[in-house]
C-alpha cells in the first residue's frame, strides 16, 4: 500500500488539518482552545483509504499540539484508536 507523502496543511479558517490529493481532501476536524486541541472527526475519501492518510493527519495534529504545548482530547474514534496504539507523548 502506498503511504501518504503529500503535505498536511493546517487550515485554521476551517479548523482542520488537510491532505489534498488531486481534487479530493482528507481532513481531521478540530476545536482549539487556549490550552487544548480537541480532535472531533476524521474524514478520508474512499480513494485514499488504506494508504495511511488518516494516520498522517493524526500525526500532524499531534505534532501541532506538541509544538503549541496543548492538551489533547480525542472525541474522534479514529484518533482514540490511534492513541491506544501510539500513546501521546511517547
Amino acid at each position: 500500500m502506498p503511504v501518504a507523502t503529500e503535505p498536511v496543511i493546517n487550515n485554521t479558517s476551517l479548523h482542520r488539518f488537510e491532505l489534498t490529493r488531486g481534487t479530493e481532501i482528507a481532513f481531521l476536524l478540530y476545536d482549539q482552545s487556549p490550552d487544548g486541541l480537541t480532535f472531533l472527526h476524521t474524514e478520508v475519501p474512499v480513494s485514499m483509504r488504506g494508504q495511511h492518510v488518516g494516520e498522517t493527519l493524526v500525526k500532524a495534529g499531534l505534532e501541532h499540539a506538541r509544538q503549541q504545548h496543548l492538551r489533547v482530547v480525542a472525541v474522534c474514534p479514529f484518533v482514540r484508536a490511534y492513541l491506544q496504539r501510539h500513546p501521546y507523548g511517547s
